[in-house]
């Protein structure tokens, strides 16, 4: 979900009952418009803008927070021995036909005349990575899949920490992976086929003695 930058929202922030079903759309803040990162309102947690609506996800729990650096951590390696891609993080932002959304991780291929000027990216990521969690199931994580593939997204991945599986999906289909098993190799991604179980190393340690 894309990164909330600067307008406040504090005095108009209500509490939210712990029956509400997220994402909750909110009413865009005066001059905000989702093309542009420095309009977006400041909340704790993230927001996304799609079919025309803000929508308000909460801070994710630990076992998603641990999954998402287990993946970043084995996306991050191996961008090291391939400058040729960037992967991005955080609920790396995306401007991608009307919407604007994030991804929990996701590799670009650089592009001679790249700039960092601290907006949206514009083009398509090789792949996306969405992590489930309290608020964000396997349904709605296939729904974003949907969506990834339908802006030119050509690769996304899954990740099911309670599951242990990652779902692989592309244009020609989808596939499962469970424990012990190796992510397919696509041409894309040269030599990126991590074992499953590279996403689940924090929340598969024994508890602290």
């Amino acid at each position: 979900m894309a990164r909330p930058a600067p307008v406040d929202i504090d005095e108009e922030t209500i509490p939210v009952p712990g029956t509400v079903r997220f994402p909750v759309e909110l009413t865009p803040p005066e001059g905000f418009d989702p093309a542009r990162l420095e309009t977006w309102p400041r909340v704790e947690g993230r927001l996304e803008w799609v079919g025309g609506r803000l929508l308000y996800m909460p801070p994710c729990g630990d076992r998603q927070q641990y999954t998402v650096a287990d993946v970043v951590v084995t996306l991050g390696n191996w961008v090291r021995s391939h400058p040729e891609f960037a992967v991005g993080t955080n609920e790396a932002g995306m401007r991608l036909g009307d919407d604007s959304r994030g991804a929990d991780a996701a590799i670009w291929r650089r592009v001679k005349g790249d700039t960092y000027d601290g907006g949206f990216q514009r083009v398509p990521p090789v792949l996306a990575v969405e992590v489930a969690g309290r608020d964000e199931g396997e349904p709605e994580l296939r729904d974003k899949a949907r969506w990834y593939l339908g802006v030119g997204v050509p690769i996304v991945w899954l990740v099911l920490p309670a599951e242990r599986e990652v779902v692989v999906v592309t244009s020609e289909g989808e596939r499962r992976y469970g424990v012990g098993e190796r992510l397919p190799a696509d041409p894309r991604l040269p030599g990126l086929c991590p074992l499953t179980d590279e996403f689940f190393v924090q929340i598969s340690q024994p508890p602290a003695t």
